[in-house]
């Protein structure tokens, strides 16, 4: 698997991904120019056949997060993030949010009570805002 940051190369694939998981990020190509998404997938194989020139890897994107700056303080929010349903429960959501609260070193986010596990799998802090939505924060151990 693979994390990384995105190019405008993958904007449409962002989008794909964030559009079936029913979000609205805003201006993803800001946010990508910006370097604030990331997307993580797997690379597949190329053919093996009389085309071998074609037998590279290829990148296949199954899941992204758009994260925006938060003012004045550090760190970021995360806006969105969606990974292909197919591909859910490998990891990838987590390594998203891995490599994010690793660069920024502090991470906030909003999410309805069904997404709350796996937030709280990555070690943030929760607290309700009414009985179905909830705010988290993630701090790197050097931060704290």
């Amino acid at each position: 698997m693979f994390v990384r940051t995105a190019t405008l190369d993958d904007a449409l694939e962002v989008r794909r991904i964030l559009d079936g998981a029913m979000l609205e990020p805003g201006d993803v190509e800001r946010r990508i120019d910006a370097t604030d998404v990331f997307v993580a997938g797997d690379r597949q194989g190329g053919s093996t056949d009389a085309d071998a020139a074609d037998s590279t890897d290829r990148e296949r994107i199954l899941g992204t997060t758009v994260l925006e700056p938060i003012g004045s303080e550090e760190g970021a929010h995360v806006a969105a993030i969606g990974v292909r349903r197919r591909h859910r429960g490998r990891g990838i959501g987590s390594a998203l949010i891995e490599r994010a609260l690793e660069r920024e070193g502090r991470l906030t986010a909003r999410f309805d009570d069904g997404v709350r596990p796996f937030y709280e799998r990555l070690g943030f802090s929760i607290e309700p805002i009414d009985e179905q939505r909830h705010r988290g924060v993630a701090v790197t151990a050097d931060r704290i």
